[in-house]
């Protein structure tokens, strides 16, 4: 089955036309050859996933023009320009114009096929970090927030957008560093009290002689040092969302008057005899099993049950690895913007290793090693996996695993770009159908899963 071309080939010499495209395809780089650059133009595109290699000199339009053209089309597609020995300050020129490499005649075999297979790299580099930012744009339906494609990621999403403007109590359950916030902010955001107070208490962080008047406020005098009137969070929650995280740190004192208050939605400050009525929506997060706390007395049975109308749980990282390369390319832009610092996009072999760490600090620990990638990666020459194996690094996952998590990974994503399209899947990955549809089998993927 032929295999859609990867190179297009420009010279008006049949003899090296005919020798050229030999060699290439030889090499595994199908090339498609041209006589004249005026028939290459209208088979260019942002899209296509290949090389242009044309010679200088050209009846008609040069190459020079030709790769001026070309880069109006697109600017990131890479231009090789073959010249001759007198040319050679012209094809300098061209590589400050933005040419990505020459090659003078005469060339060994060796020369050219390294030279198309470096610029292949790059081309696939550029157009999966435009795949990865179309997908970020496409994930704003939740904001920002929830990124990711995986199976898991989206039935969250699915969820929180069913959840939201219920109004029902949730109890978000995850590892730390997975995004508990985030899940409760988005819960928010996309509710109808989104113009209200979104409040957010540790409980973890409250010492426990203060955090009944951190939630429930006081009356003046209520206690030794209460000289004024002080609003609590949950009534300042009032018509919003209130955030409980580390919900399983909270005093049992104070959760037999969060009993009471979500029982009747009402406060009592300290100090006073009089309710409040209040209209908020709690969501509680927590690392551990509560109901196992429970069991053991560290936490109110009742109040399990109260809080857990819906649970939401958050997959830790290593158990959603194909999500790995798009929050990588998220906080990548994130951190750029911030420390006005620019920084590549990993090569596929830095990409593997991500996606062969276990990642125990999860999405704040991506996160915090793509900052380092930002500040220090490129500036100071180290590179994502000595950034990686730092002394939170695990044991590495063997190399079948790790080559099989980013094939998977590198075929999830062009099936999103294509939106389920096996062709032009195929043409993004260079494969033929049957080698696509044999992985697509062996990794459990589905082309309708993608159709928008």
């Amino acid at each position: 089955m032929n295999t859609p071309p990867r190179v297009f080939f420009v010279d008006d010499e049949p003899h090296i036309r005919a020798a050229n495209q030999q060699t290439l395809e030889l090499a595994g780089l199908p090339a498609q050859v041209f006589d004249r650059a005026e028939a290459v133009l209208p088979l260019l595109s942002r899209d296509w996933p290949g090389v242009l290699v044309s010679d200088i000199r050209l009846p008609g339009l040069d190459g020079l023009e030709l790769m001026a053209q070309a880069h109006a089309i697109d600017p990131d597609l890479p231009v090789i320009l073959v010249t001759g020995h007198g040319d050679v300050s012209t094809a300098v020129s061209a590589m400050r114009a933005g040419a990505y490499d020459f090659i003078e005649k005469p060339y060994p075999v060796e020369r050219l096929i390294a030279r198309v297979q470096r610029a292949l790299d790059r081309r696939t580099l550029v157009l999966e970090n435009r795949n990865l930012r179309v997908e970020l744009m496409a994930n704003s339906a939740l904001g920002p927030r929830i990124i990711g494609r995986s199976q898991e990621m989206c039935r969250l999403r699915a969820t929180i957008a069913r959840l939201a403007d219920t109004g029902a109590d949730v109890l978000v359950l995850g590892e730390t560093g997975t995004g508990k916030e985030l899940v409760a902010r988005s819960l928010h955001e996309h509710s109808r009290r989104r113009d209200r107070n979104f409040v957010a208490v540790n409980c973890g962080a409250v010492p426990d002689t203060m955090i009944e008047s951190e939630l429930f406020g006081h009356e003046a005098g209520a206690f030794t040092g209460a000289k004024s009137r002080r609003i609590g969070k949950i009534e300042h929650a009032q018509g919003g969302t209130l955030f409980l995280d580390e919900i399983e740190s909270m005093p049992l004192s104070a959760q037999v008057r969060l009993l009471r208050v979500l029982q009747e939605r009402a406060i009592e400050r300290l100090g006073s005899n009089q309710l409040r009525p209040i209209d908020f929506r709690v969501v509680a997060a927590t690392k551990v099993d509560l109901l196992e706390a429970a069991g053991t007395g560290a936490f109110r049975e009742d109040l399990y049950y109260r809080l857990n109308v819906v649970t939401l749980h958050i997959p830790p990282l290593r158990e959603r690895r194909d999500d790995i390369p798009l929050l990588f390319h998220h906080f990548l832009l994130v951190a750029q913007d911030r420390f006005q610092c620019d920084a590549p996009f990993p090569d596929p072999a830095e990409v593997a290793h991500l996606l062969g760490y276990d990642w125990p600090g999860n999405v704040r620990e991506l996160r915090n090693l793509t900052e380092r990638y930002v500040l220090l990666g490129e500036s100071f020459g180290w590179s994502l996996q000595e950034l990686v194996a730092g002394p939170l690094a695990g044991a590495p996952r063997s190399l079948p695993e790790q080559v099989e998590c980013f094939e998977k990974s590198l075929i999830t994503q062009a099936l999103a770009a294509s939106k389920g399209c096996i062709k032009d899947t195929m043409t993004a990955l260079g494969i033929p159908r049957k080698t696509l549809y044999d992985k697509m089998q062996k990794y459990g993927l589905s082309k309708e899963d993608y159709k928008s």
